[in-house]
This record gives C-alpha cells, sequence and structure tokens, in this order.
C-alpha cells in the first residue's frame, strides 16, 4: 500500500504484470505513471491499483483490477460508503438551480424581455408584466425540487445511519453504513439488506449457500441462490475468520448489474475464480438464512446499484423538439426583424411628421432612440412565442397518466398495468415505421412444454410414454433411452423446492426451457428431486442415482450449448451435452454421426411445426484426461480480463467427439390475438421485423403463424455460404423484382452468420434497400449483438421512428437503439421491462399503445401547439395594425382587461369546441371542461391581488372589478362562444343527419 505523507510506496504494493519485456525507460515511464496515478486518485486509496498490461488481437491496452487483503491491518481502509443521492446542498442550491433553468431556451428569452422591461422608458407595458410570471414559474419549480430534495436527504440519512455488524480487532461491532470500508468482513442477518457489494463468505447453511432477494433491484420477487467458494464455507467463527489469509482481485467498480469478476487466492495457492454466485449486491435481502458472512468490495458510490441510478437515461422526441425548436428560433428571428423595421419606421415618421403634431413630444432621431424604440416594440411583439411548450409538459404527464392507468391494457395474470418512463416520446408512437420484435416470450407464451422426442432414430410422439418406458426395458437402443432420460434430467440448473401445502415438487427455472425438460423426464420416470452444490440426485425407473457434479459449463449465446460433468455412482466420468443442433451435431465424432441423418430429419419436421428444437449428445471421459482439462478449466475461469472467452476456448478442447444421442420438441404457443396485432399493424403501412435466434424451419413457420407470411405474398431466402455468392444473390433478386419506391408483397428471410457479409461495406447499402422495400424480413439465428447493430442501422439510414420489443435481457441492447423501446413483461425476467421506454403485458396491447394513445397524443399536442401560435400571431396583427395608425410610436392598443377578456374569451370557445366533438361524454370531459374554466377565473383573481401587494405595477388597474362586475365582459363571452360554436353544432348535426340516413339505406 501506500504512505500517503511520504508519498512513496511501502513494500505490499505489487504490480503486476503479464506481456513481452521492457526495457529500463519503459519499466520507469510505467512506474511514474502508476505512482502519479495513484496520486491523483486519492479516492480510491482503500485498495491496491494494479495495472495489467494486456495484448488483444487489435493493440495493446491497460486495464486495472483491485486487490482486497484480509485481515491486513496496515491497508488503509476508506470511509466510503457514504452514499448522497440529493441533488442539492444548502449553498448549492441557488445556483445548480438557476442553472438547470436557464438551460432552456424558453426561460433564457423570457429572461431576456425580463431584463429589457427594466430599461426606463423602453417597455409600453409595465417593468413586471413578464418578470412576475416567471418568477412564479421559478418559484413554483424551485419548491418542488425543495421537496424533492429534502425527501432524498432524509432517505439518506436513514440509509446512512443504519446498522450492522463488522470485524473490527477481532470482535463484531456496531457500525453504521456510512463507516464501512473496503475489505471489512460484514455480519449480515436473515431479512436484512446488504449494505454495500459484497464477496459471500461463508453462511449458516451446510454448503454455505444463502438465497436473496433482488426485488429492489429489478422487479424480480424469485429467490436467488448463492454459495460461497468450499475454501471459505468452514469460516463460521470468529476465529475462522481472523484466521483467513489471502487476496481477493477483481474488476474496478462497473455498471454491469448481472457479472462480476474476481478471483480468490488463499494462502498462496492456486487462485480459487469468484463469480455472480458469490457476488451479494447492495439492496439485496437475504431470505432463509440466519445469517452470512461477506467481505466488501464495492462500497458507496461504487456499488452496482448506485451506479446504475443513471444507466438508461430518458429518449427524447428528435422530431418534437427539433420542429418546436426551430419554430421558436423563426418566430424570435422575425419578432427581431419585425421590431427592427418598425422602429425604422417610426424614426423615419418622427422625422417626417412630428413638425405637423405640435402636441407630441419632440423627439431626437439618433441611435438612442432607435435602439429604445426597438426594445419598446419587441417587448410589445414578444408574446407571440406562447408559452405553449411550459403547458406542453403538463399535458405528457397527463397523457403518461392515462396510458398507466388503462385498464384494456392491464394484463391480470401478472398483475401487470402499463408503465410510462419516458413521455417525452408520446408523440413518437404516431409516427412508428417499423417495428422489431423478438421472438419467445415477446410473441409467445413463454410457457414451454415437452410435446416429442427423437431418440436414438426413433420418434416417440407425444402420447407415447408407455412405449418409450418399454423400450427402455427391452429394446436395442435402451441405453441411449436411458442416458437421453438422464440428460433431461441432469443437464440444467433447476432447483426443486417441496411445497409446503403438499409434497409436490416445485421447479425454480431460469430458461423455461429447462422446466419443460425436467416436468417431462417426469412423464417417462425419471424425477429430480434434490439438488446439492457438489451433487444431484434423481429417481430412475430403477431406482435413485446420485451423481456428483464436477463441473457446470453454462449456456451463452456464442456457444449455444451447455454441458454438465458428472461423475456416474458406479465412478465413470461423463459428459453430458444439451443446445442448438449448430452447437451439438459439428461436435459429434465418427461412430456418433449413427443416428445423425434420422436425428435430423425429425428435427426438421419439428421446426416446420414451430417448436423449438434441442439435441442430446454424451462423452464418456478419462479420469486422466479429466484431470488435465480442469486444471486448465480452473486457470481460465480465474481470468479477470476476457474470462468467458478463455473458459470458452478451454472447453472446446471436451466438448468434441461426441455421441449423439436425441433431440426433444418443445412447444411455446403464441400470445393472445397477435396475428391480428401484426395483421393489423401491417394494415397501417408499419413494416415488421421478427429478430429470433430459432432454426430457419422455426422462422418460418412463426411467420405463417402469425400471419407476417401469407398466401399471396413471395419468400426470398438467402443461404448463400459465401459472400461471393450472397453479392449474385443481393444483385439478383433487386434486378427480379425490379425495386421502386412503393413496397413489394414479399418477405425477406437471412440467417444471422449471413447476416454480417450482408452488411459488410460494399453489400450493405443494396441489402438496407431490399430489406426497406420488403413488406417484412425475418432474421433467424440472431445474436443480441446482431439484433441491436439492425435496429441501430435502420434507424440511422430512413430517419424514421423505429420500435423494438422484447423481453429479456438479451432484448435490452436492441430497445435502446430503437427510438422507442417497449418492454414485455415475461417468464426471463424483467430486465427488459425495467430497460424500456414503454412496458406492457401482452404484445397485442401494442394495438392500443400506437394507434389510440399515439395517435390521441400526436393529435392533441399539435393542435395545441397551433392553436397558441394562431392566437398570439392573431392578438399581435392588431398591435402591428395598430402601430401603423399610431406614427408607429410602439404604444399598446390593449389594456390589461381587455387581455384578459379576449383570453377568457379564446378559453371557453377552446373548452367547449373540445367537449363538442369528443363522441363519448364522461364525468371526466365535464370535470375537464369545469376545472379548466375555473382555474383560469381563479388565476386572474390571483393575479390582480398581487397587484395590491407590489405598488409598482402602476400599469394595472383593478381588473377584477372592471371584469366580474362587467356586463361587457359576460355578454362578449356569451356571444363569441355562442357565434363560434353554432357553425360547428350546424356541420355535426348535417353530418350525424346524412350518417344515420346511410345507415337507414343500407
Amino acid at each position: 500500500m501506500f504512505n500517503w505523507r511520504t508519498k512513496k510506496p511501502s513494500q505490499n504494493v505489487q504490480y503486476k504484470y503479464s506481456g513481452p519485456y521492457l526495457g529500463m525507460d519503459q519499466l520507469r515511464l510505467t512506474y511514474n505513471f502508476c505512482l502519479r496515478s495513484v496520486y491523483q486518485l486519492r479516492s480510491l486509496s482503500f485498495c491496491y491499483v494494479c495495472f495489467l498490461d494486456c495484448h488483444g488481437d487489435q493493440e495493446n491496452r491497460q486495464k486495472c483490477f483491485r486487490v482486497i487483503r484480509f485481515n491486513d491491518k496496515e491497508q488503509f481502509k476508506k470511509k466510503s460508503n457514504r452514499v448522497v443521492t440529493a441533488r442539492y446542498g444548502i449553498l448549492s442550491f441557488f445556483p445548480l438551480f438557476f442553472i438547470e433553468q436557464l438551460i432552456k431556451f424558453s426561460n433564457q428569452y423570457f429572461l431576456f424581455i425580463s431584463i429589457l422591461q427594466q430599461i426606463p422608458d423602453a417597455s409600453p407595458v409595465g417593468r413586471f408584466t413578464t418578470i412576475l410570471p416567471l418568477t412564479i414559474k421559478f418559484g413554483f419549480s424551485a419548491i418542488k425540487s425543495i421537496i424533492k430534495d429534502l425527501i432524498d436527504h432524509i432517505k439518506d440519512y436513514k440509509v446512512n445511519h443504519k446498522y450492522v455488524e463488522v470485524l473490527r480487532n477481532g470482535i463484531l461491532v456496531q457500525e453504521r453504513w456510512s463507516e464501512i470500508g473496503i475489505g471489512d468482513i460484514i455480519k449480515v442477518k436473515n431479512n436484512n439488506i446488504f449494505p454495500a457489494d459484497l464477496v459471500l463468505l461463508s453462511s449458516s447453511e451446510l454448503y454455505g449457500t444463502c438465497h436473496i432477494e433482488t426485488t429492489h433491484l429489478d422487479g424480480e420477487e424469485n429467490l436467488k441462490i448463492r454459495q460461497c467458494v468450499k475454501e471459505t464455507s468452514h469460516c463460521k467463527e470468529l476465529k475462522d475468520l481472523i484466521g483467513l489469509n489471502g487476496i481477493i482481485e477483481c474488476e474496478l467498480p462497473n455498471k454491469l448489474l448481472y457479472n462480476f469478476l474476481g478471483r480468490l487466492t488463499i494462502m498462496n495457492k492456486n487462485p480459487i475464480p469468484l463469480g455472480n454466485k458469490q457476488f451479494l449486491l447492495r439492496g439485496s435481502v437475504l431470505r432463509n438464512s440466519k445469517w452470512i458472512y461477506g467481505v466488501v468490495i464495492y462500497s458507496g458510490h461504487e456499488t452496482k446499484i448506485m451506479l446504475n441510478k443513471s444507466l438508461h437515461s430518458l429518449k427524447e422526441s428528435a422530431a418534437m423538439e427539433t420542429i418546436q425548436n426551430s419554430l421558436l428560433k423563426t418566430v424570435f428571428l422575425l419578432i427581431f426583424l419585425l421590431s427592427i423595421m418598425c422602429a425604422l419606421c417610426s424614426l423615419w415618421w418622427t422625422k417626417n411628421h412630428t413638425n405637423k403634431h405640435w402636441y407630441l413630444e419632440q423627439r431626437d432621431v439618433n441611435a438612442y432612440t432607435f435602439l429604445l424604440q426597438s426594445i419598446s416594440f419587441f417587448v410589445i411583439f414578444h408574446n407571440t412565442i406562447p408559452v405553449s411548450h411550459v403547458y406542453i409538459e403538463v399535458v405528457r404527464f397527463l397523457q403518461a397518466w392515462f396510458i398507466n392507468n388503462d385498464i384494456d391494457m392491464y394484463h391480470k395474470e401478472s398483475n401487470t398495468p402499463a408503465r410510462v418512463r419516458s413521455q417525452n416520446l408520446n408523440v413518437e408512437l404516431a409516427k412508428v415505421k417499423y417495428i422489431f420484435s423478438d421472438k419467445t416470450g415477446t410473441l409467445t407464451k413463454n410457457i414451454m412444454k415437452l410435446k416429442h422426442c427423437s431418440i436414438a432414430g426413433e420418434l416417440y410422439p407425444e402420447g407415447s410414454q408407455n412405449k418409450m418406458i418399454n423400450n427402455s426395458i427391452n429394446h436395442s437402443t435402451k441405453n441411449y433411452i436411458l442416458e437421453f432420460l438422464r440428460i433431461m434430467s441432469i443437464c440444467h440448473t433447476v432447483i426443486p423446492e417441496k411445497s409446503k401445502l403438499t409434497d409436490e415438487i416445485v421447479y425454480n427455472a431460469s430458461s423455461p426451457d429447462e422446466q419443460a425438460l425436467v416436468n417431462g423426464s417426469q412423464q417417462f420416470g425419471f424425477t429430480f428431486h434434490t439438488r446439492c452444490p457438489t451433487s444431484i440426485t434423481i429417481t430412475t425407473l430403477y431406482g435413485e442415482e446420485t451423481y456428483e457434479i464436477l463441473n457446470i459449463i453454462e449456456f451463452t449465446n456464442s456457444r449455444k450449448r451447455m454441458s454438465v460433468i458428472v461423475r456416474t455412482p458406479d465412478g465413470q466420468i461423463k459428459l453430458f451435452c444439451k443446445g442448438a443442433d449448430t452447437g451439438i451435431i459439428k461436435r459429434l465424432s465418427k461412430s456418433g454421426e449413427k443416428y445423425k441423418n434420422q436425428t435430423l430429419m425429425h428435427l426438421n419436421d419439428f421446426a416446420r411445426s414451430g417448436y423449438r428444437t434441442l439435441c442430446f449428445a454424451y462423452k464418456n471421459i478419462s479420469e486422466s484426461f479429466y484431470n488435465k482439462w480442469k486444471d486448465e478449466y480452473l486457470n481460465a475461469s480465474a481470468v479477470l480480463i476476457d474470462r468467458e472467452s478463455a473458459k470458452n476456448k478451454v472447453a472446446e478442447k471436451i466438448e468434441k467427439k461426441l455421441t449423439l444421442i436425441g433431440a426433444t420438441a418443445i412447444e411455446n404457443k403464441l400470445q393472445d390475438n397477435v396475428p391480428k396485432t401484426i395483421q393489423a399493424l401491417m394494415c397501417a403501412a408499419i413494416k415488421v421485423w421478427i429478430l429470433t435466434g430459432d432454426k430457419e424451419e422455426t422462422a418460418i413457420n412463426i411467420g405463417l403463424s402469425t400471419t407476417l407470411i401469407t398466401q399471396d405474398s413471395s419468400i426470398i431466402i438467402f443461404n448463400e455460404s459465401n459472400l461471393t455468392d450472397l453479392r449474385h444473390a443481393i444483385n439478383q433478386k433487386m434486378y427480379n423484382l425490379d425495386l421502386k419506391v412503393e413496397t413489394i408483397n414479399c418477405t425477406l428471410i437471412i440467417c444471422g452468420r449471413f447476416l454480417k457479409h450482408a452488411l459488410s461495406s460494399d453489400l450493405k447499402m443494396k441489402f438496407l434497400k431490399l430489406c426497406f422495400n420488403c413488406k417484412s424480413v425475418i432474421c433467424y439465428r440472431i445474436s443480441p449483438t446482431q439484433k441491436a447493430e439492425i435496429v441501430d442501422l435502420v434507424t440511422k439510414y430512413t430517419n424514421e421512428v423505429t420500435l423494438a420489443i422484447g423481453d429479456g435481457a438479451n432484448d435490452v441492447p436492441m430497445l435502446h437503439k430503437a427510438s422507442i423501446g417497449v418492454g414485455v413483461v415475461g417468464l426471463d425476467g424483467l430486465q427488459a421491462y425495467n430497460a424500456s421506454d414503454y412496458s406492457i403485458g401482452q404484445f397485442n396491447y401494442l394495438l392500443k399503445l400506437l394507434f389510440v394513445h399515439g395517435a390521441w397524443n400526436y393529435e392533441k399536442i399539435t393542435k395545441m401547439v397551433y392553436f397558441y401560435h394562431y392566437k398570439t400571431v392573431v392578438f399581435n396583427s392588431l398591435q402591428l395594425w395598430f402601430a401603423i395608425y399610431s406614427g408607429w410610436s410602439g404604444q399598446v392598443l390593449f389594456d390589461r382587461w381587455n387581455i384578459f377578456t379576449y383570453k377568457s374569451c379564446t378559453l371557453v370557445i377552446v373548452c367547449f369546441k373540445a367537449g363538442l366533438h369528443i363522441q363519448s361524454w364522461s364525468f371526466i370531459v365535464h370535470l375537464a371542461i369545469g376545472v379548466s374554466i375555473l382555474l383560469w377565473i381563479s388565476f386572474i383573481i390571483i393575479y390582480d391581488e398581487l397587484k395590491n401587494m407590489l405598488m409598482h405595477f402602476t400599469v394595472f388597474i383593478n381588473i377584477n372589478e372592471i371584469i366580474f362586475r362587467s356586463p361587457i365582459f359576460w355578454i362578449t363571452i356569451l356571444f363569441t362562444t355562442s357565434v363560434v360554436l353554432l357553425l360547428d353544432i350546424i356541420i355535426i348535426t348535417i353530418q350525424r343527419t346524412l350518417s344515420n340516413d346511410m345507415t337507414n339505406n343500407d
């Protein structure tokens, strides 16, 4: 570690280097850079910063990781777990608040007008007519910010002053959360929240396991299991923790909520890999365990939950904001030019007509007079820019409220209402032109069921349980059948739990596929019922069998398979593997391909029926080979840089020369009304793209079942094996179809493997043009990264509004790249639901979100903006006309009571006109009309009463007495409202009469 007083490194610091040999000059530069960086980053002084030079395929890059020692008294522990979520302090509130307010163009503009009005003899409407409403607006915003910030300060105080047991000098003491430091060992008891990000050392359970609840993090209520490494599971007493001697090396703080990389080294032994199974997130709650011991890895604002506070920033409505800002700036420029023109006309009129009118004040024609008159006219015309954009935020909020409380978009089964997180995009919903949809869990229910099996070339359709059981006893393929059923019941990560009410086993699975397979194996007499950290027990047709779990090679999107290495009850080592056909078939041995052709034929039949398919294979492993491979895999698992790729390379060595056993077909039914929804979207000229990881046959079947592919539409399939053939095929298709501007009735289908060639530099534009002219596109065998790339390309090259919809964590990048991201509640977790701009319970709710709420939002916002501009332009046009006949004097035509009368008339007319055109009247409609009028009247009364408190407003008169006691005011409102609405009433009456006549004739 470093001694900050002497500014020299102590003897305990370690610099770890992996790379080519460096000369003395390079070493000296590296040393000086490391030392200088550490001095600059004293906030990270609680850990050892070690630099690791890594050589990649492209360039050398320098990365660092954190090193924490157990029970090292010299290690400086910074008390950094204090969390502050409040934005302001006592001294920083006013400067920060005003900076935030003045970022907006509208506030800048009205503040500029307020300053101009303070110039003597420059404002014909008074000095405070603009600054008062601006001050009121700022005041309400300030009160809102203060209240919110006070609540945050109270929450911060409560959180920072919670207590937890911390190991100090060999005993457990109660410490505040804010006093916890990196490297502290703490004890958390059942039903308590973890105060920081921890690595699990031990627990009260037998195998060092514990259950955590992450509802506060991701909204998921199901419990997740965590397990410490066996090397620390014995540390259940204080003496064991005190005697623990080792280090933890881990990655630096980052925002990846579901990933953690680290390694533990004890007593200079081989490093032990640490992953997500040993990681406990701050904000999680300990369940079903009396206590756990953990070491603090990240604290305070370095914890993942705090880093993710601003992970997903709200998107803006690019088109709306661009139009609105350009409109405001254009109007501002017109006001400026109009003021200059009126000021020039004033100077001309003064020079030529002042002598003829002896009663006018003599004014000099000079630059000062020109400037003064320019300011006067600018102040007169300044309200041509309306404050409607301020009201737009209120309208957006109300629109979001209506979406959130739409009973038609409430999913009762999952208790999920619609949710709006980016209300700025409400208008964009009506302008969607492309929809990119995931398949599994988005279009389907994600409730899976095992339908058919293919074992050793023999097909076992649904309902053939007895046949399979009989063949497993006396048939030439009985060994394959038994091995197949063992893989179904062993090769998974499912956790069984016995129901408290009944003795039935309830399976908690991270994937619906695994749950369907485990449930399916029960039908054939193979029941999985017990999982321990190092073993798994199943009940077979011949009794109970316990298998020792040696290694689990988890499923990833790049591998497309999962493997489990077990030691069988007779002591033999076997590898059980399941996965996609592309991940299994090419890894078969010569002898293992015996039933390959029959299995592939069955797989194609399954896929054409729309089923999800999985292949099953196994391999016998020798003891010597496994021991050698195990050490390599352990070392790869402990790598801190590119761990996944390192593990995959080692896994490739053992996942080869497999023996194919068979395959399964799993049914995943479509959600309700999916075909009708897609058909309606396509009828609205919205192009739908399906991005899925399934086989080509499955993708085509989904296209047919969802009506994305119709009987009268043609299909374009690109499955060329190389770039040259693909280029020729694209050119040929474009020539044959003779593409024009209009969309052709065809569906383009392409594999993810060929997609990377199609999106290469020379083919990209041709391929995209072909896709844009197709009615729909299906991409199969596609990775999450490719999904995001496609959405990003279409969004950029079309400049259209794109919408991506998905349900899983692998869909989150796609949702972020699209103009609008919609998350669907699924069984794969709530990552997409929480990371989206809008979230819904079912795919068919998309219709009402776009066609009802989107259309209404767009219509209301545009009418509101146009009305306010029309109202202000009409009003100021009269001011310009008056200037012509008043010698360009810069005087106002209307007094305050005239202005309030004009605004009152327009408000009443608009409210009743809106109500007149609403097709269905309800209590909310009556309430909205009445409340709007009453609020305006209340505003007039309050606004006028402020005049009595602020005596500077000499321009004001007693508006309340003039308006509310004047018959002219009320007659004007009644007359103008009646005249304007009479035309609407006549037109509506004629339309309804003609409509009724046509209906009766039919």
